[in-house]
């Protein structure tokens, strides 16, 4: 049998959460729709989706059942964030209904709920856009400004074989090959040991 879960967060304001929940409980009166469950947080949206217990909410969904928020932004920091978890959940066949943008999808039941899934999917897609190029504009400006963007030339990077740093020079002291110490260090490949040997000049 498909249930309703109802999904509330507010940053602060306790005042906030009951008027939520009397907006959710007057549509849902309207359009004969019980509310079987409320999940209420209060906390900011910079949270991940699971301390805002928003995964936990999607966990218990399964096909048919719905989703009711008052608006969209209740469920995420991002327009990205927002359209990609809306469009899980319609692949998944779950209703969202969100009452300030008047939107009710019924999953992919129909042509109007695949349109709007269409328009999500564009809309993530133009968002991830925007944020790439937002991040490209903004390391130009840097640049032209004479910034120097990414690590300094030179700089060493952490490595897996830190931790045998010396067993590799003593190793090598020893006049054993690359092969031979990736063999003794239980590795099933010596590439990635001869690039670290070089990188790091270990050799006399």
């Amino acid at each position: 049998m498909s249930k309703t879960i109802a999904y509330i967060r507010v940053s602060t304001d306790k005042q906030d959460a009951k008027n939520q929940k009397l907006e959710i409980y007057e549509y849902a009166r309207r359009r004969g729709i019980d509310v079987d469950d409320f999940v209420e947080i209060t906390m900011s949206s910079r949270r991940t989706t699971k301390q805002r217990r928003i995964d936990e909410v999607v966990e218990r969904l399964e096909a048919s059942d719905t989703l009711m928020i008052t608006e969209l932004s209740r469920l995420g920091r991002s327009v990205l964030e927002i359209i990609t978890l809306v469009d899980t959940m319609l692949k998944r066949g779950i209703r969202v209904i969100a009452i300030k943008q008047n939107l009710d999808i019924q999953g992919k039941h129909d042509i109007a709920s695949e349109i709007t899934t269409t328009i999500f999917s564009l809309m993530a897609k133009i968002e991830r856009d925007l944020t790439s190029q937002r991040t490209k504009e903004a390391l130009a400006a840097k640049k032209s400004q004479g910034v120097t963007l990414g690590k300094p030339k030179g700089t060493v990077q952490k490595s897996k074989f830190d931790k045998d740093l010396d067993r590799i020079k003593e190793l090598l002291k020893l006049g054993l090959s690359v092969r031979k110490i990736a063999h003794l260090l239980g590795l099933t490949n010596h590439i990635a040991l001869n690039t670290y040997i070089r990188k790091r000049k270990l050799r006399g």
